[in-house]
C-alpha cells in the first residue's frame, strides 16, 4: 500500500509540474515571447492543453466570469495541494 501513496503523490507532482508550465507558456506566448508559428513551441502548448483540459474544463464551467481571467489553473492547483494534504495526513492508511 505504501506503492500506492507514492504513485499517487508522484501523479499529483506531474499534474502540479504540467499546470506550471502551462501557466508559464501561455505569459511568454501573450507577451510574445514564445512565438506559436515556431513548431516546438506549438507541440509543446498542443501537448499541455490536451493533457490538461479535461481538468480545466469541468472547472471553468463552475467558476464564474471573470472578464478574460483564467482562474482554472488556480483552482486545479489549490485542489492538487488539498489532494497532498489530505493523503500525507491521512498516510497511515496506506502502511
Amino acid at each position: 500500500m505504501q506503492s500506492l501513496f507514492q504513485i499517487l503523490m508522484l501523479l499529483l507532482d506531474v499534474v502540479w509540474f504540467f499546470i506550471i508550465a502551462h501557466v508559464i507558456m501561455s505569459w511568454l506566448i501573450n507577451f510574445q515571447v514564445l512565438n506559436t508559428q515556431q513548431q516546438l513551441v506549438a507541440q509543446i502548448w498542443y501537448m499541455l492543453n490536451r493533457i490538461l483540459e479535461p481538468i480545466y474544463g469541468p472547472v471553468r464551467r463552475i467558476l464564474p466570469q471573470m472578464g478574460g481571467i483564467d482562474l482554472a489553473p488556480l483552482a486545479v492547483l489549490i485542489g492538487v495541494m488539498i489532494l497532498r494534504i489530505v493523503l500525507i495526513n491521512n498516510q497511515a492508511l496506506f502502511l
